[in-house]
């Protein structure tokens, strides 16, 4: 299982938010191209980076800060946050993203979410469902949509999409676990995709629990840059 380090943009830098309120955030005192090198150090390849900014705006806002991550690491990075046209996709793949991560736009238009998979490739892109009660929030997790999660994946599915990132607000950044039976209802459900955990993730037993659940991956934040979970171990056990 991929365990993918994350890390929040706002302003150039480093936060995270409470269960995804932009008016509960911390900020973090190190760089995002430092935090980045200690994840590779520890044995990270994969980066997860959410352009807060760019979700607000409805268009990405720090490129270049996702082009300096690309440029000095060897991480793939997983790239979001006002992605609502083709010449925003286009420039987060030229800026050095490797796959891109879609939210709101999924909700808003399927249909070119699909052309895009034509366009870009279908393994490059994951579709990220923020959750609230089973139903999808946009827009940084400003908005409700009324869209169910399980008919999104199941849409998606058929469309050709494979890759899905869930989070559960509820959990973002609380501290206190996963939501382990919404991982497993979506894997029950969706049964061959790979489905990227991420809220709540606090020691190496959740890991575990999600590796055993059939999770393609892992999204952690708070707990990584807290130090209150240690990279290295977790990537030892997570093969």
């Amino acid at each position: 299982m991929e365990i993918i380090p994350a890390l929040d943009i706002i302003a150039g830098k480093v936060v995270r938010l409470r269960q995804g309120d932009y008016a509960q955030q911390t900020t973090y005192a190190t760089d995002p191209l430092t935090l980045a090198r200690q994840f590779e150090a520890a044995g990270c390849t994969r980066l997860h980076v959410v352009d807060l900014d760019g979700a607000k705006a409805g268009h990405p806002i720090n490129l270049a800060i996702l082009k300096t991550l690309a440029k000095h690491t060897s991480l793939q990075i997983d790239f979001s946050g006002g992605l609502r046209t083709a010449e925003n996709v286009s420039a987060a793949f030229d800026a050095g993203a490797a796959f891109i991560c879609l939210g709101s736009i999924t909700i808003q238009n399927p249909e070119l979410v699909a052309a895009w998979g034509k366009t870009f490739g279908f393994g490059r892109i994951i579709l990220s469902a923020d959750v609230r009660d089973e139903l999808i929030q946009t827009h940084g997790w400003l908005q409700g949509s009324g869209q169910d999660l399980f008919t999104y994946i199941t849409s998606y599915q058929a469309a050709g999409f494979t890759a899905f990132c869930c989070t559960d607000i509820a959990k973002d950044g609380m501290m206190a676990g996963p939501n382990f039976d919404l991982y497993a209802k979506i894997l029950t459900h969706a049964p061959g995709i790979k489905l990227i955990a991420s809220g709540g993730i606090t020691s190496g037993l959740h890991v575990e629990t999600l590796r055993t659940l059939g999770c393609y991956g892992a999204i952690i934040g708070k707990a990584i840059l807290d130090g209150e979970l240690e990279l290295a171990p977790l990537l030892s056990t997570s093969t």
